[in-house]
């Protein structure tokens, strides 16, 4: 797994700026891949197939999904053990000055002849008024070497990340960050759109409504 720095140098290495603010986080519960071969995807708690949405779906049983959270220890939380499941809150309406980041997760790539996954990503962050804050292409989002199944049925987070800040010249209203999830081994496409809404208000010292997040299986 990545050390935290090398997470943060990656965005930072293909010019994806840093850090926003945030009103109201919303839940969010990690659903785990399933384990059948014959029907790999997104599922609930309970075992229950998960329909794809923009921001998470599977195709041909590789998986994405995308996490737009607040919390600024989110390294710490997910450089721990496999067996301990980390706990992210998620952010869908921010205003300006405070931390956020999109973090890229990934299940079952496909492994080449030297054992090594090989995942790139189209990165798009577009503002209200349509123009882009970042538009990146083949930007490497994993690239190393992974036991036979080790990432099968787990869930593994990208080298990249992107972190963000709102300034004062930054227009309210909807960001959309899209993202095109390539896994080169295989020749599968995840496209994944996901979006917040940057409010013009006064200045909120704390977040308001927020709850604990659950990350389901996870991979070091």
């Amino acid at each position: 797994m990545l050390k935290p720095k090398q997470v943060i140098l990656a965005a930072e290495q293909y010019g994806i700026k840093v850090v926003m603010k945030i009103l109201i986080l919303i839940a969010l519960t990690f659903l785990a891949a399933t384990a059948s071969a014959e029907n790999i995807g997104w599922r609930d708690q309970n075992g229950d197939p998960i329909p794809n949405t923009d921001f998470m779906k599977t195709i041909n049983g590789f998986g994405g999904w995308l996490v737009v959270t607040p919390d600024q220890d989110w390294d710490k939380k997910w450089n721990t053990p496999a067996e301990n499941i980390p706990h992210f809150k998620e952010a869908k309406e921010v205003h300006y000055g405070q931390e956020l980041t999109i973090l890229i997760f990934f299940t079952n790539p496909k492994l080449d002849e030297k054992n090594k996954i090989n995942i790139v990503c189209d990165i798009k962050v577009v503002r209200p008024d349509e123009t882009f804050s970042a538009n990146t292409k083949d930007v490497s989002c994993a690239n190393w070497e992974a036991q036979p199944g080790q990432y099968k049925y787990s869930i593994q987070l990208a080298q990249t990340v992107i972190r963000y800040v709102g300034e004062k010249k930054d227009p309210p209203g909807i960001w959309r960050v899209i993202i095109n999830l390539k896994d080169i081994n295989s020749g599968i496409e995840v496209p994944l759109q996901t979006e917040f809404h940057l409010v013009k208000s006064p200045h909120k010292s704390k977040p308001s409504g927020s709850k604990n997040a659950t990350l389901g299986v996870k991979s070091n």
